[in-house]
């Protein structure tokens, strides 16, 4: 299986900021409504199905100098574009 990038965004927030986008997209999927994420050119619409697949993720990377270690936290929401798993996934 590919594997295509749809939209990426990346920079530097104050954690309220974060807290912000993750309350709006947590608000859209409890809805069950689409949700859209523009960065300039590039936006992506998005509709959950009621059930996906959910990954949290937390790596520790230090660097090879023996400097200070990074946090990694990732949240991850995969479900099957077609459907199949679901049979109620709605995309228009």
């Amino acid at each position: 299986m590919s594997e295509e990038t749809l939209f990426e965004f990346e920079r530097d927030m104050d954690v309220a900021e974060v807290a912000q986008y993750l309350r709006t997209v947590a608000e859209h999927l409890e809805a069950g409504d689409e949700f859209t994420l523009e960065s300039g050119s590039e936006s992506v619409t998005l509709t959950a199905p009621s059930r996906v697949e959910f990954e949290v993720e937390v790596e520790r990377e230090t660097s090879t100098s023996g400097g200070s270690a990074e946090i990694e936290l990732e949240f991850e929401l995969e479900w099957d574009e077609n459907g199949a798993d679901t049979g109620d996934l709605s995309i228009e």
